[in-house]
């Protein structure tokens, strides 16, 4: 049927008024303004006349149960001018779109459009509709209260409801988690989608408690060791038997997973380090989820490990009576300096020790030549230009306790000479991997440093050695050995933790491939490999750095009694930088008065964000 003017009509889904009809087309008035359109972009609602659309769409039908229609046309197909004459008898033309709303939404009918015969539903078919409608309304009134709640809880006032509120609050936590960039409930409630406004929103309303780290999963690394087991070594591996030499297992007493030993046979060095490679082989299961991981996560509540933890049980050196390793044993020249190179397969004897025993036993004769050669690389390497930086280190960890709190421990590392002694033999040892890999023309990773820029004027003290570190330039991996002015060393490599980090790992694949007299990876696939696992180990470091800092600002905010000393370390006009020794954590602060750099002042802590990171460390009258 052709339209008159003043019809009402549906035209893509919404009423519209016929203004006037031309030879070819039909002018409209519709909610967006007039319009020019062909007649068959439009269906008759009613020859009206209508001549006010607001009226139209404003107007209303009384409510109608469609059930008896529905029945009564049951079979049929009517038009939807002939149900809405049943159900309301005659109606005003401005009432026309008001039916067509409510048939057309009705789940006992289905309309194409109001020129089309309408099909009719079963009664199952429209109950089940119903009772969707009626589910899905229900949620979105359950919604609507949630994201209520969840405002007036971010406005300080009473407002979500655990345990009720947490599955709607899921979203949130993932976006907290790192797991996703989007989180619906934020958006609803006007809240910044960000890791930080999660954060907030997840301590207010109490689904985290204060002490929550959600930086490892942030920073894409699991709280678990991994869970790929590694194969059990060979009982029939051709290993040199070196249990005849004592050797010592050298570490901090937290230390739990043991992969350099060192011992003098008195004539050459031994460096003997784990030996995962042995059975964790390229492209193994434990090698790609290794990869994936770049590196074991020590964080304050414990170590989420690279390797699964039976690797320990295999490879730790000094856990049991005897241990394999891959041992480098390095002869020196007269100078102290690296002479000859030979890698073995070994099973050696391991005795562990902390630093501090070692240092009380440095004169014993299994252990006076470990500390005379390291005391003569020491000498080699700064006559090389090695830098050497000491700041103040703290060990964190947390514990429970009875009642499931925190309880932070900040440890200062103590300054012990074996300590010293065992860095430069693993220093050695990586200078001697990567003399013999170059010699033996192996694909290999060495690691390279550009001399630092060190000021000519560095001050004395804390200050000079923060000065030294802020003059370090970044650590570099190639294919070709370059000098590493940091250590001193005009080649060097990373190999002495292997069950630690990836890149070390990598280093042992190729060398026992090597030593097996197979073909190793080319340089390509090994420093893509390598590259992969730095990727994930500087996420990692980022990973810890956050959680070590997260701990010190829950511990500072559970104790605002808490005062520390500090050190001005560099001064920046109205700024000057501090260290505080006790927390191994630097601040800028603004200080009253001029102070000498070194100067010692005392500080509390304010302004505490856990979420966001930050804290004010506040200078204390004396």
């Amino acid at each position: 049927m052709k339209p008159c003017q003043f019809a009402l009509v549906l035209y893509k889904t919404q009423p519209a008024v016929v203004t006037a009809i031309e030879s070819d087309k039909i002018e409209i008035q519709t909610p967006s303004g007039a319009k020019k359109v062909r007649e068959k972009d439009i269906d008759i609602l009613s020859a009206g006349p209508v001549k006010d659309l607001a009226k139209a769409m404003g107007s209303s039908v009384p409510e109608a149960d469609f059930s008896e229609s529905a029945e009564f046309f049951a079979g049929e197909t009517p038009l939807f001018t002939e149900i809405a004459e049943l159900v309301w008898g005659g109606l005003p033309p401005d009432s026309a779109w008001a039916a067509w709303k409510a048939i057309s939404e009705s789940p006992w009918f289905q309309c194409a459009s109001p020129s089309e015969p309408v099909a009719i539903r079963s009664r199952d078919d429209a109950e089940a509709i119903m009772k969707k409608a009626q589910a899905k309304q229900a949620e979105s009134a359950e919604r609507e209260g949630f994201i209520a709640r969840l405002k007036a809880s971010m406005a300080g006032k009473e407002g979500i409801r655990l345990p009720d509120d947490a599955k709607l609050l899921q979203d949130v936590e993932a976006l907290a988690l790192g797991n996703s960039d989007k989180s619906k409930a934020l958006k609803e409630a006007g809240i910044p989608e960000t890791p930080e406004a999660a954060h907030r929103v997840l301590l207010v309303t109490n689904y985290w408690k204060t002490d929550y780290n959600p930086w490892p999963s942030r920073h894409g690394h699991s709280l678990r060791s991994s869970q790929v087991p590694i194969d059990a070594p060979s009982d029939d591996e051709d290993r040199l038997d070196l249990t005849a030499l004592e050797a010592f297992a050298i570490d901090n007493e937290w230390s739990v997973d043991p992969d350099d030993a060192v011992c003098w046979d008195g004539e050459r060095l031994w460096v003997h380090v784990a030996d995962p490679a042995c059975t964790v082989t390229p492209d193994s299961s434990a090698d790609s989820d290794a990869r994936a991981r770049g590196s074991t996560l020590y964080i304050p509540e414990g170590a989420a490990r690279m390797l699964a933890d039976n690797a320990l049980d295999y490879y730790a050196l000094g856990l049991s009576p005897t241990s394999r390793a891959l041992s480098f044993a390095i002869s020196f020249t007269d100078t102290g300096a690296v002479d000859s190179v030979d890698i073995k397969k070994t099973i050696v004897r391991v005795t562990r020790l902390t630093y501090a025993q070692a240092s009380v036993r440095s004169k014993e004769e299994s252990l006076a030549p470990l500390f005379a050669i390291a005391e003569r690389n020491v000498t080699r390497r700064r006559a090389a230009g090695a830098v050497f930086i000491e700041l103040p280190e703290v060990h964190l960890s947390v514990t429970r306790d009875a009642a499931g709190e925190p309880c932070l421990s900040a440890e200062p590392v103590k300054d012990e000479p074996a300590a010293d002694m065992v860095r430069e033999m693993m220093l050695l040892a990586g200078e001697a991997a990567a003399r013999f890999a170059f010699k033996n023309n192996i694909p290999f990773q060495y690691v390279s440093q550009e001399a630092p820029e060190i000021p000519k004027d560095i001050p004395d003290g804390i200050a000079g050695e923060y000065r030294k570190r802020r003059s370090m330039k970044s650590r570099k991996v190639g294919t070709v050995p370059a000098d590493h002015a940091g250590l001193g060393l005009g080649m060097y490599s990373q190999v002495t933790s292997p069950l630690r980090r990836y890149g070390d790992l990598v280093s042992h694949q190729q060398l026992r491939l090597f030593l097996d007299g197979k073909k190793t990876l080319d340089e390509d696939d090994m420093l893509t490999r390598v590259a992969q696992g730095d990727s994930a180990a500087r996420e990692c470091t980022f990973a810890e750095r956050k959680s070590n800092l997260h701990w010190i600002l829950v511990h500072l905010a559970a104790h605002p009694e808490w005062i520390a000393e500090a050190v001005v370390v560099e001064k920046n006009g109205p700024l000057s930088t501090i260290l505080i020794p006790s927390l191994a954590q630097e601040a800028k602060v603004s200080l009253s008065a001029d102070l000498p750099l070194n100067s010692t002042i005392r500080v509390r802590a304010g302004n505490i964000n856990i979420p966001a990171q930050t804290v004010s460390y506040i200078p204390v009258e004396a």
